[in-house]
């Protein structure tokens, strides 16, 4: 410290905190919201955090300072730690019998004209018809005219708060099972549906964590201060902590194949993606490449996932870039 100015002192103090926030996120996928909600906000910056903990590092080697190694010191930590934020190589092993599975928050199609165009639901429609994926699962589902995926088999399950409004999964196979989980206060919800491919039975859960109602348009998330957000978020990852609680308890009952897909509304550095993900492979993980980004919104979010049990094999991972929603679509090719 001696040698550095007082600028360069100022930025490193301004290091060392954003380092030691960094450092600390690392304990968030074993803190449980309902212990400690407000710590759980802090998962939603990681990325953040990361990137400007390579800042600090490119400015201290450009100007040749052994500071630099505060934040390449928990920067590697956290590669061993925690979820990679970048994937740099991608996996393309697929073959003609892998169940192509995606997921898709659409925001109910567009249906009160967020974005503007008139042909989302149209666009939507081309879009699968041109992927066609075995088992498409849909969060934020809205029923109305003009929907025609041309799925056999599917399983659609309105919120209690809107008949409209709610889950879908889509099956190219027959659905011998299903149920919902029937969340109460809430328009979010899980739901689950046992597929008969060839002679395998595969459960496919659908995820609709609880929502956190920060609208990205607006300054503030949309709340009048700050202190009516971070209670807003507190409360949100409480109800997300609870949920994931329930889906746990239920697929414990499960041995066979699954599937556990869906828009968590929480990053890969959560509480409820450790708890979810825990024995599962994670389809970006195994297979992306880039952000795997699947929230629009101005730096990479990666809260909608595609999860299997361990004895599948993950053999493509994609995130889409199409704009018909907030979210972007994800697919994964997976074989046993």
């Amino acid at each position: 410290m001696k040698k550095l100015s007082f600028i360069n002192t100022l930025i490193y103090i301004i290091n060392s905190l954003m380092a030691a926030c960094l450092l600390f996120s690392y304990l968030l996928p074993y803190v449980s919201p309902k212990s400690f909600p407000a710590f759980a906000i802090l998962s939603l910056l990681v990325p953040i955090l990361i990137v400007i903990n390579l800042v600090f590092v490119v400015y201290w080697l450009i100007n040749l300072k052994k500071q630099f190694l505060l934040s390449t010191l928990i920067l590697l930590l956290g590669w061993f730690i925690i979820p990679n934020i970048y994937k740099f190589s991608e996996k393309d092993t697929s073959e003609k019998n892998d169940l192509k599975v995606m997921s898709y928050n659409v925001r109910m199609f567009n249906y009160w004209n967020w974005i503007d165009d008139k042909n989302i639901l149209e666009n939507i429609n081309n879009f699968l018809k041109k992927e066609s994926p075995d088992i498409l699962l849909f969060q934020e589902y809205f029923n109305q005219k003009g929907i025609n995926f041309n799925y056999k088999y599917k399983y659609l399950k309105p919120s209690k708060l809107n008949s409209n409004f709610g889950l879908a999964i889509y099956s190219k196979f027959p659905i011998i099972n299903k149920g919902s989980f029937d969340f109460n206060n809430t328009s979010n919800n899980i739901i689950f549906a046992d597929i008969l491919r060839n002679k395998d039975t595969i459960r496919i859960y659908n995820i609709h964590l609880q929502s956190l109602g920060l609208n990205t348009d607006k300054d503030n998330f949309g709340q009048e201060n700050s202190e009516k957000l971070i209670a807003r978020l507190q409360e949100g990852f409480k109800k997300q902590a609870e949920q994931t609680t329930v889906f746990l308890e239920h697929e414990k009952k499960w041995n066979g194949k699954k599937i556990v897909a869906g828009d968590f509304n929480n990053t890969s550095y959560s509480w409820v993606y450790n708890q979810i993900s825990e024995d599962k492979k994670d389809a970006f993980i195994e297979a992306g490449s880039g952000f795997g980004k699947s929230f629009n919104y101005w730096f990479p979010m990666r809260i909608d996932f595609i999860l299997s049990d361990e004895n599948a094999e993950i053999t493509q991972f994609t995130s889409f870039t199409e704009k018909n929603s907030d979210h972007f679509s994800i697919q994964a090719k997976i074989n046993w």
